[in-house]
């Protein structure tokens, strides 16, 4: 992308974004990488880095209240590892790639010539520059506003991989130690049908070791076999 066309880019970016900026001149930094800041000798012209910088803290911030606001019953350890999923580089980018942000970034010929345009650290360093850029220009609710659009299904999958992971890991724990299967029971159900709760009971070799609710059996099911794992970790640490 050349120079001049990084303010019709950027109306178009902001369409995709949802977030108008107020100050033009941030999104163009945010899209401006090093390589172009170098190659074009425009010293006073800044790269997305300070940006970068900036966006990586405030990533960290609006993607934890998201997981807060989402999950209001997850333990500190499950939000961890879901944020630590969303924000990393791989996971960052899989947003980026979903924005299409790459054709946006202005890149120098080098990098261009290489692949840059497609690289995981290039689109993930960009994507933490626009949310600096969005965070200096309205503030932590539109950059919360601007996250929760783009990382609401990546949520979605991170948050049930981890799930379906508590299930998986319970039934080769059961099987180890009691070679037996864990048995879930539906104990309760509480709301109008749009809006349902499901209570679980789970027990192990006839032994009750767990309970949750959630929105749905499946959801109630893996928070019962997380509680679980816990009991069981409690039970065998020395």
């Amino acid at each position: 992308m050349r120079p001049d066309e990084t303010k019709a880019r950027c109306a178009e970016l902001e369409a995709r974004l949802g977030h108008s900026f107020r100050n033009a001149a941030l999104c163009e930094t945010a899209l401006t990488h090093t390589s172009w800041v170098n190659e074009a000798g425009q010293p006073e012209r800044s790269d997305n880095e300070r940006l970068e910088f900036l966006g990586d803290a405030v990533l960290d911030l609006v993607v934890s209240d998201l997981l807060m606001r989402r999950f209001p019953d997850r333990r500190e350890g499950d939000l961890s590892r879901a944020r630590a999923a969303l924000v990393s580089e791989p996971g960052l980018a899989q947003v980026a790639v979903a924005l299409e942000l790459g054709r946006f970034i202005l890149l120098g010929k080098g990098e261009e010539r290489t692949g840059g345009r497609g690289r995981p650290s290039i689109l993930a360093n960009a994507l933490e520059a626009l949310m600096g850029a969005i965070y200096i220009d309205a503030g932590f609710d539109a950059a919360a506003a601007v996250a929760s659009r783009l990382f609401e299904s990546r949520i979605e999958e991170v948050d049930q991989h981890a799930r379906l992971d508590y299930k998986s890991r319970l039934q080769e724990r059961a099987q180890a130690l009691w070679q037996t299967a864990p048995v879930y029971e539906v104990v309760a159900e509480e709301g109008p049908d749009h809006d349902k709760r499901f209570e679980v009971a789970l027990s192990l070799a006839g032994r009750p070791y767990g309970r949750a609710i959630g929105r749905s059996k499946k959801e109630a099911e893996q928070g019962a076999a997380a509680a679980a794992l816990d009991a069981i970790e409690r039970e065998v640490k020395p």
